[in-house]
């Protein structure tokens, strides 16, 4: 189905949408977008940056160009809380699969699920110990590696248990997680019997490491996130939790105070508007509503949104994509459509530590396009998408709407697609 009546354009024809940019050609010329604040514009892209923005028809193509007339050109989003090993995998006939192979095919999928949707980056959460040890990293990093010029994938190490007798074992994967090339220390301290030394433990390593840090919580304690706060604050390159589902139950004087704990703290917010993931191993039990991110973001807290569970045992349709996490913010009166499209692309790059987007001269050229004149229809009819990685084209997506011949298709002039 098509969100518009203009013609499709078609790959390899001159001009076209689906025209592509290898990744040694020159300038790409992206010609006749429009952006968020209403102007049609001309974006000359070159070595992985925006060189140049001027109005319609004012940068002469040189090499390749992609005509984005129709089109809404906006920095791409970021995929801040994914489950890759795990995912696509609600059909499988018993237990999935651990074997490396699977978990890296898996993986590379569901990636490019979330790449076609317009992330350019994720952050996947990799659990890592019992019987899978750190066999599911390995698979994971492999394909971050063969994913490389497509798509930035960076790995979570989640152990289980860190504390106690039990947590020594965990402790040493951990280290060994980081040393491979684990790039944030995760983890869920609900399920550890000591949840503050649980994150103590993760905050110290963090710390020898230069390392981000990403945990599970359902935050439904607030005298356990203040204590998280105390302890996280100041920790650079930063620490974020999700989805804290649980603030959405607290009484709204309370969960506004944590929310200020957590601003000072410089602690950001990774909400999952679809409900829980894996990661909380509360299966069946979906949350009726996100974390709070109006109050949230009224307190100063960075808050970014996430698709989380993708076709797994906690969410067995889950589509990876990150308009339908601001859309459900949006539709459930959170944020507003623009401040929406904020937490899964602006907001959701802070917090993935990337550097900033806009469509301006000398920023990065990580964007997308997507048929549709403002961000409100984008976000409930974003069929229509090209997704552009380090300055060229790696994902297209194009859809046709028809109807079948009627007195109202005529009188209307609703879109049709001709069949030649």
């Amino acid at each position: 189905m098509s969100d518009s009546s203009s013609p499709q354009p078609q790959p390899g024809r001159p001009g076209g949408a689906g025209r592509y940019a290898g990744p040694d050609s020159g300038a790409l010329v992206l010609c006749g977008a429009r952006l968020a604040d209403g102007r049609t514009v001309d974006v000359r892209l070159g070595g992985g940056c925006i060189e140049a923005v001027g109005t319609a028809g004012s940068l002469a193509p040189q090499g390749a160009r992609v005509d984005l007339a129709g089109y809404l050109l906006l920095p791409a989003p970021a995929e801040p809380h994914a489950h890759c090993d795990t995912a696509l995998t609600a059909d499988a006939d018993g237990p999935a699969s651990g074997s490396p192979e699977d978990v890296q095919r898996r993986t590379t999928e569901a990636a490019l699920l979330q790449l076609g949707h317009g992330a350019t980056a994720s952050r996947s959460h990799v659990r890592i110990g019992d019987v899978q040890g750190l066999r599911s990293l390995e698979a994971v990093l492999q394909a971050r590696r063969s994913l490389r010029g497509l798509a930035d994938l960076a790995a979570v190490a989640v152990p289980r248990v860190l504390t106690g007798v039990a947590g020594a074992d965990g402790l040493a994967m951990l280290r060994d997680a980081v040393k491979m090339g684990a790039a944030v220390i995760g983890g869920c301290p609900d399920l550890d019997p000591d949840p503050a030394g649980y994150v103590e433990t993760v905050l110290e390593l963090a710390g020898e490491h230069g390392c981000p840090v990403d945990l599970h919580t359902d935050g439904d304690d607030p005298a356990r996130l203040a204590r998280f706060a105390a302890m996280s604050g100041g920790l650079r390159p930063g620490v974020a939790l999700g989805p804290c589902a649980g603030m959405a139950r607290m009484p709204r004087s309370v969960a506004a105070r944590v929310a200020e704990q957590l601003a000072a703290a410089g602690v950001a917010v990774v909400c999952l508007p679809q409900g829980d993931c894996t990661g909380l191993e509360r299966y069946g039990s979906r949350v009726s509503r996100p974390a709070p991110v109006r109050l949230l973001r009224a307190a100063g807290v960075r808050v970014a949104a996430g698709s989380g569970a993708l076709r797994d045992v906690a969410n067995p349709v889950g589509r990876g994509d990150p308009l339908e996490a601001a859309y459900l913010l949006a539709s459930l009166g959170e944020a507003t459509p623009d401040a929406a499209y904020e937490t899964v692309s602006s907001a959701a790059r802070a917090t993935l530590g990337l550097p900033e987007v806009r469509v301006e001269a000398g920023f990065p050229a990580e964007l997308l396009a997507v048929r549709g004149e403002r961000i409100a229809g984008v976000l409930s009819l974003a069929y229509s998408r090209i997704v552009i990685h380090r300055g060229r084209v790696v994902a297209r997506t194009s859809a046709v709407r028809e109807y079948c011949d009627s007195a109202a298709e005529v009188a209307l002039e609703l879109p049709r697609q001709s069949q030649r």
